[in-house]
């Protein structure tokens, strides 16, 4: 398989079926000269990661209004971002958002460096990000390989060796593809072939621009590819939320700046261990001196590990607590927003 056939036939493509999307610059007017904000290119970039566009966009679009730009997101309190990002989960990243805002705001005079090198110099911005705003944001050659790509790659070679360890492999074929000409749009190109037709499940080949160079339909079985090894079962962990209310409010901690929903806004919780909590273990880990009555519990999954929060709820004070209005709960991470509505709601 030779580059140049594949290449016009992709970016056709592209050029006619390209989404449209708020961050990014249509092909026709990245063609007239028009170029991608980098602040929007790395936002969305950053939204994205383990993130789907329609579960994204919404944030992008409420930061975008409320900090239109890197100067504006620098600016911003810590805890109005963490609230922002509530629901994007990986809070981690909301952090190195801050960081690298503010980096790019008081080191750069608030302008993006405009090389991948630059940009990988950035606090809390990797590979990936880094190559994804050089390309799509200066149009420099960089070789932008996420999930998406690697699939393509996967199934346009027909690598056998299954991911996570094929990852180097299928990152060197993405590059041997990458040219000066139009590496922004190129980059683009692969993630929206990936997207939108060579999904994971029931891809549709027959709608596939560069079918006539994809080994894996050769096989007759593109489905199958990436290899992939089974995942180990995760880990399970139990613990108990307390909702404690005071009237219309209820009572919330601020977690530990460092590890899981790191300085997110919580409802005080046990620790999460391997084995259930007692009744009286339950009672004696809560934060206040209560009539506490078990109101269900909830299940919620993470990338390492799944999680059974089992619920008490009561009407009393506490120290060292954030009283919060319900109305305001929706800035809670999921995990704790889907403990606060069941706990609020089985007693009512």
């Amino acid at each position: 398989m030779s580059p140049p056939p594949l290449r016009p036939a992709l970016l056709a493509w592209y050029d006619a079926n390209a989404r449209d999307l708020p961050w990014r610059v249509r092909p026709q007017h990245h063609a007239a000269g028009v170029r991608a904000d980098p602040y929007r290119v790395w936002l969305s970039e950053v939204m994205l990661q383990q993130t789907t566009v329609p579960h994204a966009t919404p944030y992008f679009l409420k930061f975008l209004a409320r900090w239109p730009t890197v100067t504006d997101l620098a600016s911003a309190p810590d805890a109005d971002v963490m609230a922002a990002w509530a629901g994007l989960g990986y809070y981690a990243r909301a952090r190195n958002l801050l960081a690298c805002a503010r980096a790019v705001a008081n080191d750069h005079a608030s302008v993006f460096p405009d090389t991948e090198e630059g940009l990988r110099a950035l606090p809390g911005l990797g590979p990936y990000t880094a190559a994804a705003v050089a390309a799509i944001a200066f149009d420099r050659p960089a070789n932008v390989v996420d999930g998406n790509v690697e699939r393509v790659m996967a199934r346009l070679f027909a690598a056998e060796q299954p991911l996570p360890e094929a990852k180097p492999e299928l990152k060197r074929l993405a590059a041997a593809l990458v040219r000066d000409d139009r590496p922004g749009d190129w980059a683009q190109a692969l993630m929206d072939l990936g997207a939108t037709v060579c999904r994971p499940k029931q891809p549709l080949c027959d709608r596939c621009p560069v079918a006539a160079h994809c080994a894996a339909l050769a096989t007759g079985a593109p489905e199958t590819y990436p290899r992939r090894i089974a995942k180990a079962e995760r880990p399970h962990r139990y613990g108990v939320a307390y909702v404690l209310t005071r009237g219309d409010e209820v009572a919330l901690v601020r977690r530990p700046p460092k590890g899981l929903l790191g300085g997110m806004l919580a409802l005080p919780t046990s620790e999460w261990r391997a084995e259930r909590w007692s009744d009286g273990e339950a009672l004696s880990a809560a934060p206040a001196d209560a009539a506490w009555r078990g109101v269900g519990e909830v299940e919620h999954g993470f990338t390492h590990f799944t999680l059974t929060l089992q619920l008490l709820r009561a009407e009393g004070d506490a120290p060292d607590v954030i009283w919060s209005p319900r109305r305001d709960l929706d800035a809670l991470p999921s995990v704790f927003l889907k403990a606060a509505r069941a706990g609020l709601t089985n007693l009512l």
